[in-house]
């Protein structure tokens, strides 16, 4: 059995390391005492250690004993505890979403020897193996995705319950978003150029720009035009603009608002939601449509946003230990995706564990 070490113990680094704990021995760190005791309660063969990701000489003695590192703590914690692993000389699995440009950390990645999966989750992740996949095989005109993470009863005024750290969301609709429009980057507010789209199972949704390209703005630029966008029920989208318009989103008051939202936005014990995405991928001669609709799993009670984006980085966490991918350096999915046998894995893998991606393909 290959060893893995955890850092994040949260609704997400639960389901991983339930997952992970099936096959592989895992210790998970944590600096939340209770988490790590309900980590425990999960499967007791999941051995757990209190840990300040912060402390560069902690993380970098915890780390020691692994085969692979899985990250998962949050946004602003996840560059530099990337480089303490890296420069800890073990491969890693990162789904910590950083502001930072990870692929300056390339070169040290390659000059230590180490690989180094980025931006490893449900989006930027499903949709980047994917992308990567079909550019190696036919010339793409066209990419965009939407992807929302939802509570399956929306209720007043919000129409919304965050899967994860209200301040993450709150990046969101702040960020400007970034895109690829007839072959240069074009930056647009977030929020902004609201759509509505029907989606079965679920009905009305309203669709908005966010920076969610992240590194396919880069490692994909010849594709001429590139877009991501944010799924909400409607209504969502203009009280959001209506709080970053009144300065509630400002550095002086943002900490006052991320409180809260967070208890307005704090999904109950078990309360039931979903996760909704499309990704449509154009070419020459071919449209290739993918959907994914995953809801709350009651057995176990992990949430879909903790299972598509935990075995995302779990699968990869595989590939790696499984040398399907031996190239050394910082990789994101687009980049790992291109290699057949990584995404037919990654594939795979969420097919047995009924995370299911519909593939639809029109031919011109």
């Amino acid at each position: 059995m290959s060893k893995i070490v955890q850092i994040g113990s949260g609704m997400i680094g639960a389901t991983m390391a339930y997952d992970l704990s099936q096959d592989h021995d895992i210790v998970v760190g944590d600096f939340d005492d209770s988490s790590l005791a309900k980590l425990e309660r999960l499967n007791p063969n999941i051995v757990t250690k209190k840990i300040d990701v912060t402390n560069s000489l902690e993380l970098k003695e915890f780390v020691q004993v692994a085969d692979v590192v899985v990250l998962a703590v949050p946004g602003h914690l996840g560059f530099a505890a990337l480089k303490t692993i890296i420069k800890s000389g073990k491969n890693v699995v990162d789904i910590s979403f950083s502001n930072e440009n990870f692929l300056e950390l390339d070169t040290l990645a390659k000059d230590i020897g180490v690989t180094a999966a980025v931006d490893a989750g449900l989006a930027p992740g499903i949709p980047n193996f994917l992308l990567g996949y079909h550019n190696s095989e036919m010339k793409i005109n066209s990419f965009e995705y939407y992807v929302g993470g939802l509570p399956k009863n929306p209720q007043p005024p919000f129409f919304y319950k965050a899967p994860f750290s209200p301040a993450d969301v709150i990046e969101e609709y702040t960020r400007p978003a970034r895109m690829m429009v007839n072959g240069k980057i074009v930056t647009k507010p977030a929020l902004s150029e609201i759509e509505l789209m029907n989606f079965d199972k679920v009905g009305n949704l309203e669709a908005f720009n966010t920076d969610g390209l992240r590194s396919i703005l880069f490692t994909m630029n010849h594709i001429t035009n590139m877009k991501e966008k944010t799924l909400r029920y409607s209504g969502h989208a203009a009280l959001m603009a209506n709080y970053r318009n009144a300065g509630k989103f400002d550095k002086d008051q943002i900490s006052k608002t991320s409180d809260e939202l967070f208890t307005a936005w704090r999904l109950e014990e078990n309360e039931p939601e979903l996760t909704i995405m499309k990704i449509i991928i154009d070419g020459d001669n071919e449209c290739i449509t993918y959907d994914l609709f995953d809801e709350f799993d009651s057995r176990l009670c992990f949430s879909s946003m903790s299972r598509t984006t935990g075995f995302t980085a779990t699968a990869t966490v595989n590939i790696i230990l499984k040398n399907l991918f031996k190239q050394k350096g910082v990789f994101p999915p687009e980049l790992i995706g291109s290699n057949y046998n990584c995404t037919k894995f990654l594939k795979d893998y969420l097919k047995e564990r009924n995370v299911q991606i519909n593939q639809k393909v029109k031919k011109y």
